[in-house]
């Protein structure tokens, strides 16, 4: 597992102004990598991502069976940042039949009737599971803040910096009702560059398999590059809790990013300190008879020809 003090690096401390030019996009560029070297931290990385699912599959086992939490896992990222990747290569190791995603796009005019939360509301996660949003409550103050004519009937149309402050303090008061109820949301931003954005959309553009994945939007957005990452910069700085506080990802290594996803997620289910049920001294009794029986079971036939 990776060190607590490596790991505080990505964390957004609670109260602070967020800068996103202060964390790196390239870990392995940094003072503190270089002196490992790429080879040996793209090794470490596949080693710890592999050390994290299996203590994931048990960290999940034991959260379905304590009953007592769920888990909601948030990520948020410029497009190309590896999302969907992340999640097929952090969680690959869990029960499917515990683990939830949602991907949440544009809203419906039901949706746009209700608060910007009800959507999300609808999809969290049940005791003993794992939630995860693809997206989230988040795009709320991010991509209708930089397109606010996305906002929906009976919103403003120039939503003034009050508007925006009572959305967070929305989100926050909505975190601390699910931490309150026992959910540990786990919050995600992916950062990636914006060359490492071209790079990957050149490939999207230039590998006939990954036609697909690109969108005219993907450009048109990208336009609105200095917007967004004030927008999270503002987002990060408003909602980054002690309760649900924001890891900032170096994503531009796939690697790395899968890594300290998988790590923290892991370590903080296990923080949980949750535990297995524990049995009446009756239910032991019971136990006992059917273990008993069971064995014996076998000594009462006779042997097949």
């Amino acid at each position: 597992m990776i060190q607590p003090k490596l790991l505080k690096q990505f964390l957004v401390e609670p109260g602070s102004e967020v800068n996103l030019k202060d964390y790196a996009t390239d870990w392995t560029e940094t003072d503190e990598a270089k002196a490992f070297g790429k080879d040996v931290i793209k090794e470490r990385s596949k080693e710890v991502l592999a050390e994290s699912r299996e203590a994931m599959s048990k960290a999940q086992e034991l959260l379905y069976a304590s009953d007592t939490h769920s888990v909601l896992i948030i990520l948020q990222a410029m497009d190309a940042a590896g999302k969907d990747g992340t999640i097929r290569h952090v969680m690959s190791g869990v029960n499917p039949q515990g683990c939830q995603v949602f991907s949440f796009k544009k809203p419906s005019a039901e949706e746009l009737d209700h608060n910007f939360l009800w959507r999300y509301m609808k999809a969290l996660p049940e005791r003993g599971r794992i939630g995860i949003f693809n997206r989230s409550y988040y795009e709320d103050v991010l991509v209708v803040k930089v397109h606010p004519e996305w906002l929906g009937p009976g919103q403003p149309a120039n939503p003034d910096k009050d508007f925006w402050e009572k959305r967070y303090e929305d989100i926050n008061n909505f975190e601390k009702h699910l931490s309150r109820n026992g959910t540990l949301v786990i919050k995600f931003f992916l950062h990636l560059s914006k060359d490492e954005q071209r790079r990957r959309f050149l490939e999207r553009l230039t590998n006939p398999d990954k036609h697909w994945k690109f969108s005219d939007s993907d450009l048109a957005e990208r336009d609105h590059w200095k917007s967004y990452r004030k927008a999270f910069e503002d987002a990060m700085a408003a909602t980054s809790t002690r309760r649900a506080p924001w890891h900032v990802i170096p994503a531009d290594r796939k690697y790395v990013a899968r890594a300290l996803v998988a790590d923290i997620i892991t370590t903080s289910i296990q923080n949980l300190g949750l535990e297995y049920p524990k049995v009446s001294e009756a239910q032991l009794a019971k136990l006992a008879i059917a273990r008993e029986k069971l064995e014996n079971a076998g000594k009462d036939h006779e042997p097949e020809p």
